[in-house]
Protein backbone atom coordinates (compact mmCIF):
# COMPACT_ATOMS: atom_id res chain seq x y z
CA UNK A 1 0.00 0.00 0.00
CA UNK A 2 1.24 3.26 -1.16
CA UNK A 3 1.87 5.69 2.48
CA UNK A 4 -0.04 8.83 2.36
CA UNK A 5 2.69 10.65 1.79
CA UNK A 6 2.82 9.83 -1.35
CA UNK A 7 -1.02 10.15 -2.56
CA UNK A 8 -0.58 13.22 -4.62
CA UNK A 9 -1.42 13.79 -8.43
CA UNK A 10 1.28 15.02 -10.60
CA UNK A 11 0.91 18.01 -13.14
CA UNK A 12 1.68 17.66 -16.96
CA UNK A 13 0.71 20.77 -17.89
CA UNK A 14 2.86 22.18 -15.31
CA UNK A 15 5.62 24.30 -16.34
CA UNK A 16 7.90 21.76 -14.07
CA UNK A 17 8.60 18.40 -15.63
CA UNK A 18 7.14 15.40 -13.79
CA UNK A 19 10.56 14.09 -11.68
CA UNK A 20 11.34 17.87 -10.64
CA UNK A 21 7.33 17.59 -9.47
CA UNK A 22 7.67 14.23 -7.66
CA UNK A 23 11.15 15.23 -5.85
CA UNK A 24 9.99 18.25 -4.35
CA UNK A 25 7.10 16.02 -3.33
CA UNK A 26 9.30 13.94 -1.52
CA UNK A 27 12.17 16.42 -0.22
CA UNK A 28 8.95 18.27 1.15
CA UNK A 29 7.77 15.28 2.78
CA UNK A 30 11.05 15.07 4.19
CA UNK A 31 11.57 18.08 5.74
CA UNK A 32 8.17 18.48 6.93
CA UNK A 33 8.74 15.50 8.94
CA UNK A 34 5.75 13.46 7.71
CA UNK A 35 8.23 10.99 5.94
CA UNK A 36 10.65 10.46 9.04
CA UNK A 37 14.03 9.13 9.05
CA UNK A 38 14.11 5.47 8.51
CA UNK A 39 10.63 5.51 7.00
CA UNK A 40 11.23 3.23 3.84
CA UNK A 41 9.76 4.77 0.21
CA UNK A 42 7.76 2.78 -2.05
CA UNK A 43 9.67 0.50 -4.75
CA UNK A 44 9.84 2.17 -7.90
CA UNK A 45 7.85 0.09 -10.17
CA UNK A 46 5.25 0.23 -7.34
CA UNK A 47 5.05 4.23 -7.22
CA UNK A 48 5.50 4.51 -10.98
CA UNK A 49 2.58 2.94 -11.44
CA UNK A 50 0.68 4.13 -8.76
CA UNK A 51 1.28 8.21 -10.06
CA UNK A 52 0.95 6.41 -13.74
CA UNK A 53 4.29 7.62 -14.43
CA UNK A 54 7.55 5.96 -16.17
CA UNK A 55 9.61 3.93 -14.00
CA UNK A 56 12.60 6.40 -15.38
CA UNK A 57 10.79 9.83 -13.78
CA UNK A 58 10.60 7.76 -10.09
CA UNK A 59 14.34 6.73 -11.09
CA UNK A 60 15.57 10.50 -11.55
CA UNK A 61 13.36 11.65 -8.42
CA UNK A 62 14.92 9.22 -6.41
CA UNK A 63 18.50 10.08 -7.79
CA UNK A 64 18.11 13.20 -7.06
CA UNK A 65 17.57 12.47 -3.78
CA UNK A 66 19.90 10.06 -2.93
CA UNK A 67 22.81 12.33 -4.66
CA UNK A 68 21.61 14.86 -1.81
CA UNK A 69 21.74 13.01 1.18
CA UNK A 70 17.94 12.57 1.91
CA UNK A 71 17.38 8.93 1.00
CA UNK A 72 19.94 6.07 1.88
CA UNK A 73 19.70 2.82 -0.60
CA UNK A 74 20.26 -0.43 0.64
CA UNK A 75 20.13 -3.66 -0.78
CA UNK A 76 17.54 -5.83 1.16
CA UNK A 77 15.14 -2.71 2.95
CA UNK A 78 14.94 -1.07 -0.78
CA UNK A 79 14.86 2.73 -0.51
CA UNK A 80 14.72 4.80 3.17
CA UNK A 81 14.81 8.16 4.40
CA UNK A 82 18.46 8.50 5.50
CA UNK A 83 18.53 7.53 8.88
CA UNK A 84 21.21 9.93 9.94
CA UNK A 85 18.92 13.09 9.59
CA UNK A 86 18.31 14.34 13.03
CA UNK A 87 15.06 14.81 13.80
CA UNK A 88 15.43 18.77 14.90
CA UNK A 89 15.97 19.21 10.89
CA UNK A 90 13.35 17.64 9.52
CA UNK A 91 10.57 18.21 11.91
CA UNK A 92 7.71 20.17 10.99
CA UNK A 93 8.49 24.27 10.52
CA UNK A 94 6.11 26.98 11.51
CA UNK A 95 4.79 29.18 9.26
CA UNK A 96 7.01 27.67 6.06
CA UNK A 97 5.26 27.91 3.00
CA UNK A 98 5.59 25.15 1.08
CA UNK A 99 4.28 22.56 3.16
CA UNK A 100 0.71 22.49 1.52
CA UNK A 101 2.31 22.28 -1.79
CA UNK A 102 5.83 22.98 -2.78
CA UNK A 103 4.62 23.37 -6.04
CA UNK A 104 2.70 26.45 -5.95
CA UNK A 105 5.25 28.39 -3.12
CA UNK A 106 8.04 29.16 -5.46
CA UNK A 107 6.86 28.71 -8.95
CA UNK A 108 3.82 31.12 -9.35
CA UNK A 109 4.66 34.41 -10.79
CA UNK A 110 4.48 37.38 -8.52
CA UNK A 111 3.55 40.67 -9.45
CA UNK A 112 4.97 43.92 -7.59
CA UNK A 113 1.97 46.16 -5.96
CA UNK A 114 0.95 48.50 -7.98
CA UNK A 115 1.82 51.77 -7.22
CA UNK A 116 0.10 53.83 -4.71
CA UNK A 117 -1.29 57.56 -5.98
CA UNK A 118 0.72 60.26 -4.97
CA UNK A 119 3.71 57.57 -4.56
CA UNK A 120 7.46 59.36 -5.49
CA UNK A 121 9.89 58.02 -7.79
CA UNK A 122 7.78 57.34 -10.32
CA UNK A 123 7.56 58.79 -14.31
CA UNK A 124 3.70 58.05 -15.98
CA UNK A 125 4.00 53.89 -16.34
CA UNK A 126 0.37 54.48 -18.27
CA UNK A 127 1.91 56.93 -20.84
CA UNK A 128 5.26 54.82 -21.92
CA UNK A 129 5.14 53.91 -24.96
CA UNK A 130 5.73 50.01 -24.22
CA UNK A 131 4.55 48.98 -27.79
CA UNK A 132 7.67 50.58 -28.85
CA UNK A 133 9.96 49.38 -25.87
CA UNK A 134 8.81 46.08 -27.06
CA UNK A 135 9.25 46.04 -30.54
CA UNK A 136 12.95 47.66 -30.13
CA UNK A 137 13.82 44.89 -27.57
CA UNK A 138 12.12 42.09 -29.35
CA UNK A 139 14.11 43.38 -32.89
CA UNK A 140 17.61 43.17 -30.00
CA UNK A 141 16.41 39.72 -29.02
CA UNK A 142 16.31 38.34 -32.32
CA UNK A 143 19.13 39.90 -33.72
CA UNK A 144 21.81 38.99 -30.93
CA UNK A 145 24.70 37.46 -32.29
CA UNK A 146 27.13 35.08 -31.34
CA UNK A 147 29.68 37.59 -30.02
CA UNK A 148 27.03 39.22 -27.91
CA UNK A 149 26.88 36.11 -25.67
CA UNK A 150 30.47 37.02 -24.62
CA UNK A 151 30.90 38.81 -21.43
CA UNK A 152 30.38 42.63 -22.34
CA UNK A 153 32.06 45.68 -22.00
CA UNK A 154 31.81 45.96 -17.85
CA UNK A 155 32.10 49.89 -18.54
CA UNK A 156 29.09 49.47 -20.41
CA UNK A 157 27.53 49.33 -24.08
CA UNK A 158 29.44 51.67 -26.27
CA UNK A 159 26.36 52.43 -28.42
CA UNK A 160 24.62 53.29 -25.39
CA UNK A 161 27.23 55.22 -23.88
CA UNK A 162 27.52 57.04 -27.05
CA UNK A 163 24.33 57.95 -27.30
CA UNK A 164 23.95 59.42 -23.93
CA UNK A 165 27.57 61.70 -24.56
CA UNK A 166 25.68 63.39 -27.85
CA UNK A 167 22.32 63.56 -25.05
CA UNK A 168 24.22 65.38 -22.65
CA UNK A 169 26.31 67.51 -24.69
CA UNK A 170 22.98 68.59 -26.57
CA UNK A 171 20.37 69.13 -23.92
CA UNK A 172 22.76 69.19 -20.50
CA UNK A 173 25.38 71.23 -21.57
CA UNK A 174 28.26 68.46 -20.59
CA UNK A 175 30.65 68.03 -23.03
CA UNK A 176 32.52 64.44 -22.43
CA UNK A 177 34.38 61.57 -24.09
CA UNK A 178 33.01 57.70 -24.42
CA UNK A 179 35.44 56.68 -21.91
CA UNK A 180 34.20 58.98 -19.05
CA UNK A 181 30.35 57.51 -19.40
CA UNK A 182 30.13 53.97 -17.45
CA UNK A 183 26.64 52.38 -17.27
CA UNK A 184 25.36 51.25 -13.74
CA UNK A 185 22.65 49.60 -12.18
CA UNK A 186 20.16 52.86 -11.77
CA UNK A 187 21.17 55.48 -9.73
CA UNK A 188 22.46 53.87 -6.37
CA UNK A 189 24.58 51.59 -9.13
CA UNK A 190 26.28 54.93 -10.32
CA UNK A 191 26.30 56.56 -6.41
CA UNK A 192 28.14 53.17 -5.35
CA UNK A 193 30.48 52.94 -8.07
CA UNK A 194 31.56 56.23 -7.30
CA UNK A 195 31.88 55.70 -3.07
CA UNK A 196 33.90 52.70 -3.73
CA UNK A 197 36.22 53.94 -6.13
CA UNK A 198 37.06 57.64 -4.24
CA UNK A 199 35.58 57.27 -0.72
CA UNK A 200 37.44 56.01 2.86
CA UNK A 201 35.53 54.78 5.34
CA UNK A 202 35.94 57.78 7.72
CA UNK A 203 35.79 60.55 5.05
CA UNK A 204 33.55 63.27 5.59
CA UNK A 205 31.40 64.25 2.87
CA UNK A 206 28.82 67.01 3.15
CA UNK A 207 25.10 65.54 2.75
CA UNK A 208 22.06 67.98 1.74
CA UNK A 209 19.90 68.86 4.59
CA UNK A 210 16.74 67.84 3.51
CA UNK A 211 18.52 65.12 1.21
CA UNK A 212 17.73 61.99 -0.48
CA UNK A 213 17.71 59.28 1.89
CA UNK A 214 18.96 56.48 -0.38
CA UNK A 215 21.88 58.47 -1.09
CA UNK A 216 22.58 59.68 2.62
CA UNK A 217 22.00 55.54 3.61
CA UNK A 218 24.44 54.17 1.04
CA UNK A 219 26.92 57.24 2.60
CA UNK A 220 26.33 55.81 5.86
CA UNK A 221 26.75 51.93 4.70
CA UNK A 222 29.87 52.64 3.21
CA UNK A 223 31.31 54.23 6.58
CA UNK A 224 30.99 57.92 5.33
CA UNK A 225 30.55 60.52 8.08
CA UNK A 226 27.62 62.78 6.90
CA UNK A 227 28.07 66.51 7.28
CA UNK A 228 24.85 67.62 7.06
CA UNK A 229 24.87 70.60 5.18
CA UNK A 230 21.81 73.21 4.97
CA UNK A 231 19.48 73.85 2.09
CA UNK A 232 17.39 77.21 1.54
CA UNK A 233 15.25 78.52 -1.25
CA UNK A 234 18.47 79.16 -3.03
CA UNK A 235 19.60 75.21 -2.77
CA UNK A 236 22.93 73.99 -0.41
CA UNK A 237 24.04 76.54 1.94
CA UNK A 238 28.00 76.58 0.69
CA UNK A 239 29.58 79.25 3.32
CA UNK A 240 27.68 76.79 5.92
CA UNK A 241 29.11 74.06 4.71
CA UNK A 242 32.43 75.00 4.78
CA UNK A 243 31.84 76.34 8.00
CA UNK A 244 31.23 73.13 9.73
CA UNK A 245 33.26 70.66 7.51
CA UNK A 246 35.94 72.12 5.55
CA UNK A 247 38.08 69.38 4.80
CA UNK A 248 35.17 67.25 3.47
CA UNK A 249 36.66 64.83 0.88
CA UNK A 250 32.93 64.65 -1.16
CA UNK A 251 29.72 66.74 -1.25
CA UNK A 252 26.61 64.72 -2.72
CA UNK A 253 23.88 67.29 -4.12
CA UNK A 254 20.85 67.69 -6.62
CA UNK A 255 21.41 71.20 -7.64
CA UNK A 256 19.28 71.22 -10.79
CA UNK A 257 16.45 70.11 -8.91
CA UNK A 258 17.17 69.41 -4.74
CA UNK A 259 15.75 66.57 -3.73
CA UNK A 260 13.18 66.88 -2.20
CA UNK A 261 12.25 70.66 -1.84
CA UNK A 262 12.39 71.55 -5.55
CA UNK A 263 14.62 74.17 -5.32
CA UNK A 264 17.70 74.91 -8.02
CA UNK A 265 21.12 75.91 -6.07
CA UNK A 266 21.56 79.50 -7.31
CA UNK A 267 24.78 80.24 -9.77
CA UNK A 268 26.57 82.13 -6.82
CA UNK A 269 26.68 79.12 -5.16
CA UNK A 270 26.96 76.46 -7.40
CA UNK A 271 30.51 78.78 -8.25
CA UNK A 272 31.50 78.87 -4.69
CA UNK A 273 30.84 74.98 -4.27
CA UNK A 274 33.35 74.49 -7.79
CA UNK A 275 35.91 76.92 -6.29
CA UNK A 276 35.78 74.79 -3.01
CA UNK A 277 36.32 71.49 -4.23
CA UNK A 278 39.07 72.88 -6.50
CA UNK A 279 40.71 74.28 -3.90
CA UNK A 280 40.76 71.34 -1.25
CA UNK A 281 40.85 68.70 -4.24
CA UNK A 282 37.58 67.19 -2.93
CA UNK A 283 34.98 65.38 -5.23
CA UNK A 284 31.16 66.74 -6.21
CA UNK A 285 28.76 64.10 -6.90
CA UNK A 286 25.91 65.60 -8.60
CA UNK A 287 22.64 63.84 -8.50
CA UNK A 288 20.68 64.96 -11.49
CA UNK A 289 17.56 64.53 -9.70
CA UNK A 290 14.56 65.24 -12.06
CA UNK A 291 16.53 67.89 -13.79
CA UNK A 292 14.48 66.86 -17.36
CA UNK A 293 11.18 67.98 -15.86
CA UNK A 294 10.83 71.72 -15.90
CA UNK A 295 7.89 73.52 -16.90
CA UNK A 296 8.60 77.09 -17.08
CA UNK A 297 11.38 76.64 -19.39
CA UNK A 298 14.16 75.13 -20.60
CA UNK A 299 16.41 72.38 -18.09
CA UNK A 300 18.85 74.44 -16.31
CA UNK A 301 22.33 73.24 -17.08
CA UNK A 302 23.76 70.73 -15.01
CA UNK A 303 26.51 71.86 -12.45
CA UNK A 304 28.89 69.74 -14.72
CA UNK A 305 28.63 72.31 -17.41
CA UNK A 306 30.38 75.32 -15.54
CA UNK A 307 33.66 72.62 -14.27
CA UNK A 308 36.93 73.67 -15.17
CA UNK A 309 38.94 71.19 -12.81
CA UNK A 310 37.52 67.99 -13.02
CA UNK A 311 36.12 67.82 -9.31
CA UNK A 312 31.97 66.89 -10.48
CA UNK A 313 30.88 63.46 -11.00
CA UNK A 314 28.24 63.36 -13.05
CA UNK A 315 25.06 60.86 -12.29
CA UNK A 316 21.84 60.12 -14.27
CA UNK A 317 19.31 57.65 -14.43
CA UNK A 318 16.57 56.13 -16.45
CA UNK A 319 14.23 55.50 -13.76
CA UNK A 320 12.70 58.77 -14.08
CA UNK A 321 12.87 59.28 -17.85
CA UNK A 322 11.98 56.06 -19.09
CA UNK A 323 10.51 53.14 -16.12
CA UNK A 324 12.67 52.18 -12.87
CA UNK A 325 11.96 48.72 -13.69
CA UNK A 326 15.01 49.17 -16.08
CA UNK A 327 17.30 49.50 -13.93
CA UNK A 328 19.66 51.62 -16.43
CA UNK A 329 21.60 54.66 -14.91
CA UNK A 330 25.04 56.24 -15.82
CA UNK A 331 28.19 57.74 -13.92
CA UNK A 332 29.91 60.56 -15.93
CA UNK A 333 33.77 60.48 -14.61
CA UNK A 334 36.22 63.36 -14.59
CA UNK A 335 38.93 62.60 -17.34
CA UNK A 336 41.55 62.51 -15.18
CA UNK A 337 39.55 59.25 -12.97
CA UNK A 338 38.12 57.48 -16.05
CA UNK A 339 40.94 54.79 -15.87
CA UNK A 340 40.08 54.48 -12.16
CA UNK A 341 36.73 53.48 -12.59
CA UNK A 342 36.80 51.33 -15.40
CA UNK A 343 38.89 49.53 -13.19
CA UNK A 344 36.12 49.37 -10.57
CA UNK A 345 33.86 48.29 -13.28
CA UNK A 346 35.69 45.65 -14.45
CA UNK A 347 36.28 44.21 -10.86
CA UNK A 348 32.86 45.20 -8.40
CA UNK A 349 30.18 47.10 -10.66
CA UNK A 350 30.18 45.67 -14.00
CA UNK A 351 27.04 47.06 -16.64
CA UNK A 352 24.05 45.66 -16.62
CA UNK A 353 21.98 43.39 -19.16
CA UNK A 354 23.43 43.79 -22.79
CA UNK A 355 20.11 43.33 -24.10
CA UNK A 356 18.25 46.12 -22.01
CA UNK A 357 21.36 48.33 -23.12
CA UNK A 358 20.89 47.41 -26.43
CA UNK A 359 17.56 48.58 -26.38
CA UNK A 360 17.83 52.03 -24.56
CA UNK A 361 20.53 52.91 -27.15
CA UNK A 362 17.89 52.32 -30.47
CA UNK A 363 15.36 54.15 -27.84
CA UNK A 364 17.94 56.99 -27.58
CA UNK A 365 19.56 56.24 -31.19
CA UNK A 366 16.32 57.19 -33.01
CA UNK A 367 15.48 59.77 -31.64
CA UNK A 368 12.40 58.79 -29.83
CA UNK A 369 13.76 59.51 -26.06
CA UNK A 370 13.58 63.07 -26.82
CA UNK A 371 10.14 62.91 -28.21
CA UNK A 372 8.88 60.95 -25.14
CA UNK A 373 10.68 63.47 -23.01
CA UNK A 374 8.69 66.45 -24.78
CA UNK A 375 5.50 64.01 -24.45
CA UNK A 376 6.39 63.87 -20.94
CA UNK A 377 6.74 67.37 -19.89
CA UNK A 378 3.44 68.84 -21.92
CA UNK A 379 1.68 65.68 -19.85
CA UNK A 380 3.21 66.10 -16.26
CA UNK A 381 2.53 70.29 -16.46
CA UNK A 382 -1.06 69.25 -16.88
CA UNK A 383 -1.25 66.61 -14.03
CA UNK A 384 0.23 68.92 -11.81
CA UNK A 385 -1.71 71.84 -12.67
CA UNK A 386 -5.06 69.66 -11.73
CA UNK A 387 -3.72 68.34 -8.58
CA UNK A 388 -2.62 71.23 -7.53
CA UNK A 389 -6.16 73.07 -7.88
CA UNK A 390 -7.97 70.00 -6.54
CA UNK A 391 -5.76 69.95 -3.28
CA UNK A 392 -6.34 73.82 -2.85
CA UNK A 393 -10.10 73.40 -3.41
CA UNK A 394 -10.53 70.61 -1.07
CA UNK A 395 -7.38 71.17 1.78
CA UNK A 396 -6.58 74.82 0.58
CA UNK A 397 -7.03 75.18 4.64
CA UNK A 398 -4.63 72.28 5.63
CA UNK A 399 -2.13 72.76 2.71
CA UNK A 400 0.04 75.50 1.62
CA UNK A 401 1.60 73.94 -2.04
CA UNK A 402 4.70 74.72 -2.87
CA UNK A 403 5.66 76.29 -6.30
CA UNK A 404 8.45 75.22 -7.82
CA UNK A 405 7.20 74.52 -11.19
CA UNK A 406 9.89 71.37 -11.72
CA UNK A 407 10.05 67.70 -11.24
CA UNK A 408 7.68 64.60 -10.56
CA UNK A 409 6.07 65.75 -6.87
CA UNK A 410 4.35 68.66 -5.06
CA UNK A 411 5.21 69.38 -1.24
CA UNK A 412 2.82 70.43 0.70
CA UNK A 413 3.25 72.18 3.70
CA UNK A 414 1.18 71.27 6.62
CA UNK A 415 0.52 73.78 9.67
CA UNK A 416 3.61 74.45 12.44
CA UNK A 417 3.03 71.52 15.08
CA UNK A 418 1.56 69.04 12.81
CA UNK A 419 3.63 65.59 12.76
CA UNK A 420 4.15 64.88 9.04
CA UNK A 421 4.43 61.35 9.87
CA UNK A 422 1.85 60.87 11.48
CA UNK A 423 0.03 62.56 8.54
CA UNK A 424 2.03 60.49 6.49
CA UNK A 425 1.04 57.16 8.12
CA UNK A 426 -2.76 58.10 8.00
CA UNK A 427 -2.57 58.66 4.28
CA UNK A 428 -0.84 55.30 3.95
CA UNK A 429 -3.98 53.34 6.01
CA UNK A 430 -6.17 54.91 3.09
CA UNK A 431 -4.11 53.13 0.32
CA UNK A 432 -2.33 56.55 -0.71
CA UNK A 433 1.37 57.29 -0.77
CA UNK A 434 3.41 60.50 -0.13
CA UNK A 435 6.22 61.01 2.43
CA UNK A 436 6.80 63.10 5.25
CA UNK A 437 9.47 65.96 4.95
CA UNK A 438 10.80 64.89 7.96
CA UNK A 439 12.18 61.49 6.75
CA UNK A 440 14.48 63.27 4.70
CA UNK A 441 16.44 65.26 7.51
CA UNK A 442 19.22 64.57 9.11
CA UNK A 443 19.04 67.16 11.84
CA UNK A 444 15.57 68.22 11.92
CA UNK A 445 14.89 71.38 11.89
CA UNK A 446 12.35 72.18 8.91
CA UNK A 447 8.60 72.72 9.15
CA UNK A 448 5.94 70.06 8.34
CA UNK A 449 5.78 68.89 4.78
CA UNK A 450 4.01 65.97 2.64
CA UNK A 451 5.88 65.28 -0.24
CA UNK A 452 3.31 63.85 -3.18
CA UNK A 453 3.91 62.36 -6.11
CA UNK A 454 1.39 63.80 -9.19
CA UNK A 455 3.01 61.92 -12.36
CA UNK A 456 0.61 58.87 -11.80
CA UNK A 457 -2.16 60.82 -11.29
CA UNK A 458 -4.50 61.56 -14.56
CA UNK A 459 -6.16 64.79 -14.64
CA UNK A 460 -9.13 63.17 -13.96
CA UNK A 461 -8.74 61.41 -10.63
CA UNK A 462 -6.96 64.62 -8.92
CA UNK A 463 -10.45 65.78 -7.67
CA UNK A 464 -11.61 62.39 -5.70
CA UNK A 465 -8.06 61.98 -4.47
CA UNK A 466 -7.58 65.03 -3.35
CA UNK A 467 -11.19 64.16 -0.90
CA UNK A 468 -9.51 61.04 0.14
CA UNK A 469 -6.16 63.29 0.86
CA UNK A 470 -8.59 65.62 3.18
CA UNK A 471 -9.80 63.10 4.68
CA UNK A 472 -6.96 61.55 6.12
CA UNK A 473 -5.84 64.79 7.01
CA UNK A 474 -9.23 65.34 8.79
CA UNK A 475 -8.91 61.56 10.69
CA UNK A 476 -7.46 61.67 14.09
Amino acid sequence: MIPDAFQFPLLRDHAQPLHRQLYLRIREAILSGQLPPGARLPATRVLAADLGVSRGTVDQAYGQLLAEGFLLSRAAAGTLVHPGLESRLVGPRAGHACAANPLQAGTAPTEPAPPRPFQLGLPALDAFPRKLWARLAGHRARSLSLSGLNYPDPAGYRPLREAIVRHLALFRGIHCDVGQVFITSGFQGALGLAIRTLLRPGDPVWMEDPGYFRASGALRLAGARLMPAPVDRNGLCVDEAIRRAPDARMAYCTPSHHAPLGVALSLPRRLALLDWAERRQAWIVEDDYDGEFRYDGPPLPALRSLDRAGRVLYVGSFSKTLFPGLRLGYLVAPASEAARFAEACDLLSPAPSILDQATAADFLGQGHFARHIKRMRALYAGRRAALAAALQAECGGRLRLDGQPVGLQLAAWLPDGDDDRAVAARLSARGLAGQALSSFCLDGGHPPALLLGFANVPAEQAPALARRLREALDAR
